[in-house]
């Protein structure tokens, strides 16, 4: 091979897994097999492999699955073969996302809904959260004569 030419990212195959039989289909499935979310733990340390190996090769691993299917044991050693041979080139590692949520602030219900911001005046300037800011707004209305406290009641203006 020329140094110019990279090698194809080739994913893995599919795993076929059975279908299951549910009610509705009458205790017949409508198709025999079906592409499944993973490999199963067995069918990984059948080739070999643990499953972050597995998982930093670009292969989908489906820790609930139980079943080993031979078929799919020989059609990933052959995917396999060919990545250590150097004809093809793994994807990117399928490792597990992180989810990062923030923590919500020690205090008690802040009225995030979008009602509630509109109502505390807070949903065109950002989210102060000061009762200052709401205090100094009122106090502007009274100078500049709005009627600030009727304009939410009924027949205000």
């Amino acid at each position: 091979m020329s140094e110019g030419v990279t090698k194809p990212i080739v994913p893995p195959p599919e795993p076929i897994v059975k279908t299951p039989l549910l009610r509705r289909f009458g205790g017949v499935a409508p198709r025999p097999l079906k592409i499944g979310r993973g490999y199963s733990l067995g069918e990984v340390k059948a080739l070999g492999l643990s499953e972050k190996e597995a998982r930093m090769l670009g292969i989908y691993v489906d820790v609930r699955r139980k079943t080993v299917y031979e078929e799919n044991i020989k059609r990933l050693g052959e995917w396999l073969e060919k990545v250590k041979k150097g004809e093809i080139a793994p994807p990117q590692p399928t490792l597990p996302k992180i989810i990062v949520a923030k923590r919500k602030k020690s205090r008690v219900f802040r009225g995030l809904t979008s009602a509630g911001k509109r109502m505390r005046g807070l949903l065109r300037v950002g989210l102060r959260e000061t009762h200052k800011y709401k205090w100094k707004r009122k106090q502007k209305e009274r100078r500049m004569k709005k009627r600030h406290e009727a304009k939410r009641a009924k027949g205000g203006h």
